[in-house]
């Protein structure tokens, strides 16, 4: 636990340091008899001492020393980060190495529309108008394997699933420690270490050569993986849209078909992240989803929470992140839909969850090759 408190005070810390220094060391000088409730980050350039506040310590196990980690990069406000970079991932505080970047298409209510992609949007869904698109970068990373337990309340670990390769149609499997990044979320930074990651697909997909920079390249395993496992990886559209505070990101995901009886059957993953960008703490109570399949059907489903959690959000914990799936008789369709949440007085209110689509972008079969 040591080292997640370690990271969400240095998350705190790293937009209060003079921006003019091109890096800060990832160094937490904590004693345990004196100083239980402060901690210091000492930046190199200018050894200033940063006082975080007592809500990074309280789950911090009496005693622990926290160690060096690395040293920060000045974030990219232009291009992409390469392969084998190493990050913390600003809002939920794991360290990370990015395997390879994609590029989405980001349909964003909650910028007014501009001279980009237009998407139209199915008859009924919430709104009910034309969204600018435009395109931004996510990356496929890999998690530290040590920082899963403390993040699996806020972002599911295991939430990349793909079909398995037989008869049971429903059948699907995870990769456990495999996530996507988007750009901003991103905080680089550098290691000594020739092994920063643990994940048993770090060393498969990865090597350390210190002539490069970041000096972790990719193996042949990573590319050939890449390229076959491509079709159920592709993050293609993003979308996003604000209700009272509370953002909605989904991404959606084709997974493949399969056969069932005598019909097809169609399935998508798709990643919801809640955000809170207020003060003020909420809890999620309810969900509410139409879906419609371009066989002509419509599908109303509400439930308590999502993936059997009720999730608080606040100043302190302001996301959640979780998938979940769908499948069609269709190669195509649409969901939207609302979540309910409570505030702390008990009063209600609903946020939109945007529409999106359900595309099968050409793709038949089951596109599972998950070989190594």
């Amino acid at each position: 636990m040591a080292a997640c408190v370690l990271r969400r005070g240095l998350l705190s810390t790293f937009s209060k340091i003079n921006k003019k220094h091109s890096y800060r060391v990832l160094y937490v000088d904590f004693n345990s008899k004196h100083d239980l409730q402060r901690r210091r980050l000492l930046c190199s350039t200018c050894n200033v001492f940063d006082i975080q506040q007592k809500r990074f310590m309280s789950s911090r196990p009496e005693g622990k020393v926290l160690e060096t980690v690395g040293v920060f990069e000045a974030p990219k406000q232009h291009g992409k980060y390469e392969t084998g970079q190493l990050f913390l991932h600003s809002v939920f505080g794991y360290r990370g190495i990015v395997l390879f970047p994609w590029h989405a298409r980001l349909y964003d209510r909650d910028v007014s529309p501009q001279a980009a992609e237009s998407k139209s949007e199915p008859p009924g869904a919430h709104g009910a108008k034309e969204v600018k698109g435009k395109t931004h970068t996510y990356y496929q990373v890999l998690i530290d394997t040590r920082d899963c337990p403390h993040i699996s309340q806020r972002s599911q670990t295991e939430a990349v699933t793909f079909l398995a390769n037989h008869d049971d149609s429903r059948a699907l499997y995870a990769i456990p420690g495999l996530d996507y990044v988007s750009h901003e979320d991103i905080l680089p930074y550098n290691s000594t270490d020739q092994v920063p990651i643990q994940h048993e697909l770090f060393e498969r997909f990865l090597m350390f050569n210190s002539s490069k920079v970041p000096p972790f390249v990719p193996r042949d395993t990573l590319k050939a993986w890449q390229e076959k496992n491509h079709p159920w990886l592709e993050l293609s559209d993003v979308h996003r849209e604000t209700t009272e505070n509370i953002r909605v990101t989904v991404i959606p995901f084709y997974m493949g078909m399969r056969e069932a009886q005598t019909s097809h059957v169609y399935w998508w993953r798709y990643c919801i992240r809640l955000e809170n960008l207020g003060s003020e703490v909420v809890q999620l109570r309810e969900r509410h989803w139409r879906i419609f399949s371009l066989s002509g059907t419509l599908e109303t489903v509400r439930g308590r929470g999502v993936v059997g959690r009720e999730p608080v959000l606040s100043k302190e914990q302001p996301a959640f992140q979780y998938s979940s799936h769908v499948s069609l008789q269709a190669p195509s369709g649409h969901m939207w839909g609302t979540f309910s949440f409570q505030r702390a007085n008990g009063e209600m209110f609903d946020v939109a969850i945007p529409s999106f689509s359900l595309d099968s972008h050409g793709h038949g079969d089951n596109p599972y090759a998950f070989l190594f």
